[in-house]
């Protein structure tokens, strides 16, 4: 069976979505006819020019310009069916050593910037019954690391915030749910695992998947295939979309 995605005449509110995971959705969801409009502190050269994309420079820590930013995209395509809150800054700092302004700034974006986002499309997406919302959270929330107590603290708040959010709008007939994109290779990923460690030990066990290997997951949740809300869809353990090194 063959999953095929149509999203024409469909927009999308993707945070965080100039580079990694957010940009090959980006990219998946316009391929599939819709309009991906990427909000994020520092837009992508290679998302310019591309059918189906528009680009914002905002960060989703400024509540007055996220939902300035959306109110923008609704006065252009009369609509919002779906947001993915996926911005999120990832530092690596001991807990002895995390300062009150990291801690307050991982926060802001990786919580704040999800509820602010939320915030915003739900009005338009409550007028019209329906929408979907998704939410990254990371398999850190429950298993924990060495110096990123920040990171995995918000990441963890965002499973029961998005639970009791589903629980909120179920009436309206919008879907919430929440990602667990498993290790991917991101710019944010590398950034946080330069050497050694962590990478050397997913790269032995599961290996380190690519953003494009999550698109299909994320289209499958955002259509109207995916008839559940509430609910968590984990990729811990995942296979990748690309053969190459597979032994037959």
């Amino acid at each position: 069976m063959k999953a095929l995605f149509d999203a024409s005449g469909e927009v999308l509110v993707v945070t965080g979505g100039a580079r990694g995971i957010g940009a090959a959705l980006a990219r998946g969801y316009a391929a599939a006819g819709g309009t991906s409009i990427v909000l994020d502190v520092t837009p992508a050269e290679e998302l310019d020019g591309i059918d189906g994309i528009e680009q914002y420079a905002i960060d989703v820590s400024d509540r007055a310009a996220v939902h300035t930013a959306v109110q923008k995209v609704v006065a252009d395509h009369r609509r919002v069916d779906a947001l993915v809150a996926g911005a999120a800054v990832q530092p690596r700092t001991p807990v002895s050593e995390t300062s009150p302004e990291e801690w307050r700034r991982t926060l802001s974006v990786n919580l704040d910037g999800v509820l602010w986002s939320c915030q915003a499309v739900l009005p338009h997406m409550r007028e019209r019954r329906s929408g979907a919302i998704l939410v990254f959270a990371s398999g850190l929330a429950h298993m924990g690391r060495a110096e990123a107590s920040a990171y995995a603290a918000s990441k963890g708040a965002l499973i029961p915030f998005a639970k009791s959010l589903a629980a909120e709008v179920a009436d309206d007939r919008i879907r919430v749910n929440t990602v667990l994109p498993g290790v991917i290779d991101t710019p944010q990923f590398r950034a946080a695992n330069p050497t050694g460690g962590e990478r050397e030990h997913w790269e032995r066990t599961t290996g380190i998947g690519t953003p494009e290997d999550v698109v299909g997951p994320l289209l499958f949740l955002l259509s109207d295939a995916a008839t559940m809300t509430g609910s968590t869809l984990t990729r811990d353990r995942a296979f990748s979309t690309s053969t190459e090194g597979v032994t037959p």
